[in-house]
């Protein structure tokens, strides 16, 4: 199959076409302004690869990579698949790293596969970050993503805070799984780990367990900020006040919705 065929099978398909030049890209290892020039060259593997990609399996695994706020990070099932949206959660992290001194401790929790603390260590090196991840195989991911980046964090295997017993942070980091259990959505996420997506439920008991925590887990004047669903915030503002954070508020991300929320331990 040639680059040409290839590209009119994805439109009989209905694969979006920035989707199968990225395909044919990693099958080429070539770039978007190649193929529109060597449409009679040869792609090995392509047709079935399309034929995958209309079935709903996501791009990143196809190709084992996904770009995340600036790297490029590799992902398997084991772990969820970074989306944009969670850039709107680092970016905030980042403001409130800038107004530290000295060297920050931050805890990214759910860390899957290692996205935020990646990304985080990445822009703010004198940072110390810790991840954490309950799923061995999604923090192996994690740790070989630190590895080949050449970024230094201390990776750890547990539930939530449950591996920093005494340990506290001037900034505690989540995307936990928020989707409610019933959603008609997650049928069209089946090949991502179901366990990092809903917790079940109404999605809201994981990101309790979060703010129920982050007491004993933030020096004073820590911030604990979330991703959660766009029509969550106002759920979690008010839990987070009744745990006794101070300052609370929200994040958009840009198609203005509701994205991530914090609140800062006063002590």
């Amino acid at each position: 199959m040639t680059v040409d065929e290839a590209l009119a099978l994805a439109r009989q398909l209905g694969v979006e076409r920035g989707d199968a030049q990225a395909l044919l890209g990693h099958l080429t290892g070539q770039g978007r302004a190649w193929l529109v020039t060597h449409g009679d060259a040869p792609v090995a593997g392509a047709e079935s690869l399309l034929h995958r990609l209309a079935d709903g399996e996501p791009l990143a695994h196809l190709t084992g990579w996904q770009p995340f706020h600036g790297l490029t990070l590799a992902v398997t099932p084991a772990t969820l698949i970074p989306r944009p949206d969670t850039e709107t959660l680092v970016d905030w992290a980042l403001e409130r790293l800038a107004a530290l001194p000295g060297e920050p401790c931050i805890v990214d929790l759910g860390t899957g596969s290692g996205a935020i603390a990646l990304a985080l260590k990445a822009a703010c090196p004198r940072a110390r970050v810790t991840a954490v991840d309950v799923s061995a195989d999604a923090l192996a991911v994690a740790r070989a993503n630190g590895e080949r980046l050449a970024l230094d964090i201390d990776w750890r295997h547990g539930s939530w805070y449950a591996p920093l017993a005494g340990e506290r942070f001037d900034l505690v980091i989540s995307n936990p799984p928020y989707i409610a259990g019933d959603d008609p959505h997650l049928p069209a996420l089946r090949h991502e780990p179901l366990s990092a997506l809903t917790p079940g439920g109404d999605g809201l008991s994981d990101l309790q367990a979060l703010i129920d925590g982050a007491p004993g887990h933030l020096h004073a004047g820590g911030w604990l900020l979330m991703e959660h669903g766009w029509d969550q915030a106002d759920a979690i503002a008010a839990r987070l006040a009744a745990q006794g954070l101070a300052h609370v508020t929200l994040r958009r991300d840009l198609a203005g919705r509701a994205r991530a929320s914090g609140g800062c331990w006063l002590g």
